[in-house]
């Protein structure tokens, strides 16, 4: 993550959130006098808002290792050929 200086971030506001949009990739702007605050995109915040909302869910969770047990031992629900194929022509 990058870091730099509030007077760095408000001189070059328009660039850092344009950066901070296209590149996924938030920025942390430092304070002399105060917290550090971090610049991230929406989309990604909300993103992180999700992740976060299933790692704390303990049936969530417990769905994810189950499915992956059940991928790992090859036990999973397995398409038809048409079905295959109807997915794939999307």
């Amino acid at each position: 993550m990058n870091s730099i200086s509030v007077n760095q971030f408000r001189d070059n506001l328009k660039a850092y959130v344009e950066q901070t949009v296209s590149e996924h990739e938030p920025i942390k702007v430092t304070r002399r006098a105060g917290d550090d605050f971090i610049v991230m995109s929406a989309d990604d915040w909300e993103r992180e808002q999700e992740t976060i909302h299933v790692l704390q869910s303990s049936n969530l969770m417990k769905q994810i290792v189950e499915s992956m047990n059940t991928h790992k031992n090859n036990k999973g629900y397995k398409p038809t050929k048409e079905q295959l194929n109807e997915i794939t022509s999307l």
